[in-house]
């Protein structure tokens, strides 16, 4: 028996309202199947695709997913399953899913998959009882055939970061350093009054100020060298001996 899903508010974030924003460089660009022709445009989605789903600019080959690739230029599959397939793949759990905390991945997943923050901590805490009892496809599936998703996203276009009118795109925020694991990561590498702690070390260090002393040169007296000077050539003796050169 699977445990349900608990209950949270949505808070009007900005893909919940009406918006009058100009379109600029900054609005997403939307990415269909039925806007896609040419082979090349079918590339151009899948690419992007893999940028909004593992949040790399340069995809690697060995993360691509061929077969899926393959099954979608010949429209065996649709977009919205292919973004399943990203999600459930290898690639996507090395990336992911082993480095983060199940909130996180709430966290991650909701921006990448239905293009959105959570609306709240109990949102998160929702659906990561769901990525504890489910497991990780389940939480995928029950993400992709929600709602949400289908009324956003539709089965033919990739998802997007709904309504962005500032501030950098969600699926670009890397997802190896969030907060838990760098606050997790500084209470455990630095701690305070630790012979280790490398802050305490720099701070009990006594630096001696240096004032810099002025040389007094007005009674230093620089004696004539030059070979005009008579008194100089008159010191030395031209009968000075030398020894016999052997």
């Amino acid at each position: 028996m699977s445990i349900p899903l608990l209950d949270y508010k949505p808070s009007s974030q900005n893909q919940r309202v009406a918006g009058y924003e100009v379109p600029s460089e900054d609005t997403p660009w939307i990415y269909r199947i039925e806007d896609c022709p040419d082979p090349n445009d079918v590339l151009e989605l899948i690419n992007a695709a893999y940028r909004q789903v593992l949040s790399e600019h340069q995809t690697l080959q060995f993360n691509r997913q061929v077969q899926l690739e393959s099954q979608l230029k010949n429209r065996s599959i649709s977009v919205r399953d292919f973004i399943r397939g990203i999600a459930k793949s290898d690639a996507f759990r090395n990336l992911v899913v082993e480095t983060n905390s199940n909130y996180r991945l709430v966290e991650l997943c909701l921006k990448r998959l239905l293009g959105r923050a959570p609306y709240n901590q109990a949102e998160e805490i929702a659906w990561s009882i769901k990525v504890a009892t489910l497991g990780w496809g389940s939480f995928v599936d029950a993400l992709i055939d929600s709602e949400e998703y289908r009324s956003s996203f539709g089965d033919n276009t990739v998802p997007f970061q709904r309504r962005r009118y500032k501030d950098r795109p969600t699926n670009l925020v890397t997802p190896r350093y969030a907060n838990y694991w760098r606050d997790k990561l500084e209470t455990e590498r630095y701690k305070w009054g630790d012979i280790n702690n490398f802050i305490d070390m720099a701070q009990s260090i006594s630096i001696r100020i240096v004032v810099p002393q002025p040389v007094q040169t007005a009674n230093i007296q620089i004696p004539d060298m030059t070979r005009d000077n008579k008194e100089a050539a008159a010191s030395i003796n031209p009968s000075a001996s030398f020894p016999a050169r052997l």
